[in-house]
């Protein structure tokens, strides 16, 4: 049931479950149906051949972007095929007004490619604090959220990211080499040493989602487009973890970040991976 709520906090006390039935009716509707189906005309790329977007992505976006201010009366939607045809639209990432930032269909290159391995992330933020997140997994119907203050779930139960086991190789998800800079390449490189596993990131969505369940230990990435890391970033807090850029300081959705940067189930990881980003550059 859809109610009026005069601010962030009243709903995020009650109004969460509308935002679980949004994202489950878009993937429903518009993004299983088109998995594993997809014809060639129904996928495009955008800024290369490893930047794709499908129907899937349009139309779900399209979906959660007339769902969700309804939810939250004076709220905006920053999307990220809303943001290609239009760059000006992220700029609602610097306002005051509360702000949903989706990504419909995060690992489209995964979701083309007929793999599982892709997520519909949603985080509601404003002033530039992100303060609850959705991470749905279709393909297996997996749903956490994570509300700030509040704790990360998924599918109900609590989330913990613990620490890394003493004397284990640290295992780090990383960006993909054309996503990168030669300099932030440089600084990646810092990573292939002694007691760490780095390997490439699949959808960054699900990746904060390992973290927060303690089977990932950290990522490192290059990019900054709030749509792949708001849900992520408090999803990784709420579940006892932490992120910080290279400079030390927290991510910041608004930009201006130090990269690359990193989310770690706990302080000292963090601190591990941004001391060997920072030798690498």
């Amino acid at each position: 049931m859809i109610e009026d709520f005069e601010t962030i906090d009243e709903f995020l006390t009650h109004g969460t479950s509308d935002v679980e039935e949004a994202i489950r009716t878009a993937a429903a509707t518009e993004i299983m149906p088109r998995f594993r189906q997809l014809a060639a005309h129904e996928i495009d790329e955008k800024s290369g051949p490893h930047d794709l977007v499908t129907d899937a992505d349009r139309k779900a976006e399209i979906y959660l972007t007339e769902q969700l201010v309804k939810l939250l009366p004076g709220s905006v939607v920053v999307g990220e095929e809303a943001v290609h045809a239009n760059p000006a639209t992220y700029e609602a990432v610097h306002g005051e007004a509360p702000v949903w930032i989706v990504d419909p269909v995060d690992g489209t290159r995964q979701f083309v490619h007929g793999d599982p391995g892709f997520c519909t992330l949603v985080a509601l933020a404003q002033g530039g604090v992100v303060r609850a997140s959705w991470t749905y997994a279709p393909a297996h119907d997996r749903l956490a959220v994570a509300i700030r203050g509040g704790g990360a779930f998924l599918d109900g139960e609590r989330l913990r990211s613990g620490s890394p086991e003493p004397g284990r190789d640290l295992e780090v998800a990383t960006s993909h080499p054309y996503y990168t800079t030669d300099e932030q390449k440089r600084a990646l490189l810092g990573l292939w040493t002694d007691g760490v596993r780095p390997r490439s990131c699949g959808s960054a969505g699900l990746e904060y989602l390992s973290v927060a369940q303690g089977v990932l230990d950290a990522t490192a990435f290059s990019w900054e487009a709030a749509w792949d890391h708001a849900a992520g970033l408090l999803l990784v807090e709420e579940a006892g973890g932490t992120h910080l850029t290279r400079t030390g300081a927290p991510f910041r959705i608004t930009g201006g970040n130090a990269l690359p940067f990193t989310a770690a189930r706990d302080e000292a990881t963090a601190r591990r991976v941004v001391e060997l980003l920072s030798g690498g550059a």
